[in-house]
């Protein structure tokens, strides 16, 4: 059974982000059919069909490792400000990463150490109380 990530962007422009992420994820074998776009709901007097998250549909045996180092990977890359990257479980479990902080880190140990870090967080429930 699969367990599916809610991948939420702040900073810059949210929609042309996500879609920036679904295209890198989507790249990659691993992650095609497994990654779809989550559109807010639409709204009385506005137009429908902005995208407001992604849904990832992890396999069983490390995907959620797999997930968070692609999307460290990803917000190194940005170069928009302050961009934040949130990975959401189901259960409320959620972890962030900022461009910042990525952009921030160096060598491999230092990446490595970070994905190692949200990854725990992301599998093991340690919850981000919302509005932080």
């Amino acid at each position: 059974m699969s367990e599916t990530v809610r991948i939420e962007i702040r900073g810059g422009v949210p929609s042309d982000l996500l879609r920036s992420i679904h295209a890198a994820l989507t790249h990659e074998p691993q992650w095609r059919g497994r990654v779809s776009f989550v559109e807010a709901p639409q709204q009385p007097e506005g137009l429908g069909g902005l995208i407001e998250a992604l849904a990832v549909a992890l396999a069983p045996g490390g995907a959620a490792a797999v997930l968070v180092g692609a999307v460290v990977s990803w917000v190194r890359r940005q170069s928009v400000g302050d961009v934040v990257c949130r990975l959401s479980r189901p259960d409320g479990t959620s972890v962030e990463v900022s461009a910042p902080l990525a952009r921030s880190l160096r060598g491999a140990d230092e990446v490595r150490a970070l994905v190692e870090d949200l990854t725990r967080q992301l599998e093991h429930g340690s919850r981000t109380p919302d509005g932080e």
